[in-house]
Formats: C-alpha cells, structure tokens, sequence
C-alpha cells in the first residue's frame, strides 16, 4: 500500500512537472510573440510618427497664384540647394500626406534639381546655441527604428554611404523622374533631357556635416566615389574639421579640417558652410581656393537669430564667387510667409548681389514650413508681389544655382 501510495505521488509530481513545463514554454512563446508584435508595432508606425511631428507643413488655405506667376514658375528651372528626405523612411517614389517632399510633389512644384543631403547625427537637445557633441545622438535610434543596416547604428560613414544608396537605388528604379548628376555634362544633358521630360528630377548628393568622414581623409575619396559632390564641414556640433556655429569651441578650422578643404578643393567638391562657425568660415574664405556654398541658412541683418552669421561674411562669401541660399523656415528667416520669405530674398539681393541668392528650403529637415515643394509657385508669385523681375526670380529660383554647378561640378 506504502509503495502505491508513493508510486501515484511520483506520477502526480511528473504529471505536475510535464504540465509546469508546458505552462512555462506557452508563456514564453507568448512572451515572444508579444515582443515580435510590438517590435513589428514600431517598425511600421514609428518612423511615421516621428516624421510627422518633425516635417511639418502649417495648415493653411490654398495658396492663390496668379495667372501670371504660374506661367513664369512653369518656364523656370527650379533648383534647391538642401533637402533631408534620405533622412525619412518614406517611399519617396509616392506622394505621401505629410513631410514636405517625395518625387510627385517635386514634379507638381517643378522642380528640375534638388541636392539631396544626408543627416549623420543630431545630438539630443539641439539648439541654435550650444550643444554638446557627445551628447546622445537622434539618429542612432532613428536608423535603429527603421532598420536600416546594423552597420549603421555605430559608423557615421555607413549612414552617409546608406542614405546615398537609397538615392541611386530610387533613380535606377525610377529613370524617367530621377537621374542622379556627379559632373557638369551630366548636368547639362540632363537639362535638355527636361525639355522632352519636364518630370525629370536631377539629383546631387551632398552630407550635412564632415562628421561623416569619421576623422579619416581617405573616407573623402570613398565619398566623393559614393556619388557626394557638396559636404557641409558642420552641422549642430564641433567635430574633427573644426568649430560649430552652434557648438561650444566656436573655433576655427583643425588641422584636419584644413586637410579637407583643400582635398576638397582638389576633388572639385563644393564646399558648404551653414552650420560652420564665424571662425571656420574667415578660414575656409582664406584657404580654399574655390567659392563657397551657404545650402540653407538666412541672412542676420534680415532675420537676426542665431542660426545665421553675420552680413559682413556673407558680402566675403559672395565676393569670392560663392551663394547663399535663403531658407525658408522661422529660425532662419523669421517671417515664414510666402512674403516673409521673399522680403528676406530681396534683402539678400540688395546686400549681395542678384548673381550670389538660391533657394535652400531645408524640406524634410526637421522644420517647419508654410508650405511644402508641391506649393512652391507660391513663392514665385511672393517674390513678383514683392518687386522682382522676372530675370531675378528665374535667378534665384534656380539659375544661379544651375550656373554654379555648371561652373563648379567635376568636368568628369
């Protein structure tokens, strides 16, 4: 009877065991699969939601263009010098509901060249003032979120590289909107190509910021080779190449950012200083040898803020053969109107000259904006309310920028 007794205690112990067993592995599954479910959540929702608190255009009633204004928009070669839609992970071969730019509303806005700029690191807390470069880094977790390559969450280079990627896939897929320019006859064959295809988009790649060539010099050449033909030596913080104007060293250019403007200027590759600091920028005017670029900034004797160097290097700038390429959101210009924007142009015009003012609008740049590219004749039409001729406007709506290039880009 004891030994009975002993052996149903044993089977009811294994019985038990089996079915503790089994509870365990069912709920470790479910475990499992709730994490695949929200990880999977985030995947697909997150990057939408993030972009859509960051890309924002104001609401706002349509836009009234006159009859006339649109004409002259629709004869213009449209150029921009900075867009961080590479940054975003949208389908940029559709037209989407919220950012400020994808291929459809290029082609509806009449856009013939963009600079697409790839966004390498944005430290948490940023601000016009001071912000710390090893303070935590945004798009660590952005490219994280969506999943772009694992090489990507530890190397700056790989974002550049990745983004850039992206940008040439886009145009291999889509040949008859994009076509991505390295070299002046590129450019040029691609603008008459336009006069039989007006949805042609000629695309250039540029990095916001030299962060990116992660202190090695031989990581220029690989860019350059990746398609990059403009680098911005800054962006929100000090790096290898030298101060921020919204760093904390405010200081001039290092050795190493000595070594790349002049292998810069060997490359053909333009230089661009928006978010370089005073110092950095009397430097780089003092050893490159080829003009300047400012993609996307405002002009302080407009608009005084923090975001803009002064008036007097921008009269260097422009003497030396360079542009600058008017923003078109409220830290940069202050009034981000249609008209706020085109008074902020003819201010520029009168300070530096008709031949040295483009457009830089910072579409999908974490900004926000009173329109998006889809729009744009919105601001031909300002800038006709506002005075200019038509020559003027055909200038900084594109052609000064087109000129540059032709002037400036490689020969091959």
């Amino acid at each position: 009877r004891e030994r009975k007794r002993i052996m149903k205690s044993s089977n009811e112990f294994s019985e038990n065991s089996q079915t503790s067993a089994s509870n365990t592995r069912r709920n470790v599954l479910v475990f499992v699969a709730i994490i695949i479910v929200c990880l999977c959540a985030v995947r697909l929702l997150a990057p939408a939601i993030v972009e859509k608190g960051k890309n924002v255009v104001k609401p706002h009633s349509p836009y009234l263009v006159s009859a006339e204004a649109q004409a002259l928009h629709e004869s213009l070669t449209i150029m921009d010098w900075h867009g961080d839609s590479l940054l975003w992970d949208r389908d940029l071969s559709k037209r989407s509901n919220y950012g400020h730019m994808d291929l459809p509303r290029m082609q509806e806005g009449n856009v013939a060249v963009q600079m697409f700029t790839t966004v390498t690191k944005a430290p948490a807390g940023m601000n016009l003032s001071e912000n710390n470069a090893d303070a935590r880094d945004n798009i660590t977790l952005l490219s994280m979120v969506q999943a772009w390559p694992a090489s990507t969450w530890t190397s700056l280079k790989a974002r550049a590289l990745y983004q850039s990627a992206r940008l040439h896939r886009l145009a291999n897929e889509h040949p008859q909107s994009l076509r991505i320019i390295k070299t002046r006859s590129e450019l040029a064959n691609g603008l008459a190509d336009r006069v039989e295809n007006p949805n042609l988009i000629l695309g250039l790649v540029g990095a916001e910021g030299g962060h990116a060539l992660e202190g090695d010099i031989e990581a220029l050449d690989e860019l350059h080779n990746a398609g990059f033909r403009m680098i911005g030596l800054q962006h929100f913080f000090d790096n290898e190449l030298g101060g921020s104007l919204h760093g904390y060293s405010k200081a001039g250019l290092s050795d190493f950012g000595r070594q790349v403007v002049v292998r810069m200027n060997q490359l053909n590759m333009i230089i661009d200083v928006s978010h370089s600091s005073e110092k950095v920028v009397r430097d780089v005017l003092a050893l490159s040898t080829r003009p300047l670029v400012v993609s996307h900034t405002g002009i302080r004797g407009y608009c005084d803020s923090e975001r803009n160097i002064p008036d007097d290097l921008m009269k260097q700038i422009a003497d030396n053969g360079g542009i600058v390429a008017v923003g078109i959101w409220k830290e940069a210009i202050c009034n981000d109107s249609p008209s706020g924007i085109a008074k902020g142009i003819k201010y520029g015009i009168d300070l530096l000259g008709e031949n040295h003012i483009s457009l830089g609008t910072d579409f999908d740049g974490a900004v926000t904006t009173a329109f998006d590219v889809s729009e744009i004749a919105t601001l031909t039409d300002a800038l006709l309310k506002e005075g200019l001729s038509r020559e003027q406007i055909g200038k900084v709506m594109g052609g000064n920028g087109v000129r540059f290039l032709m002037e400036n880009l490689p020969t091959r």
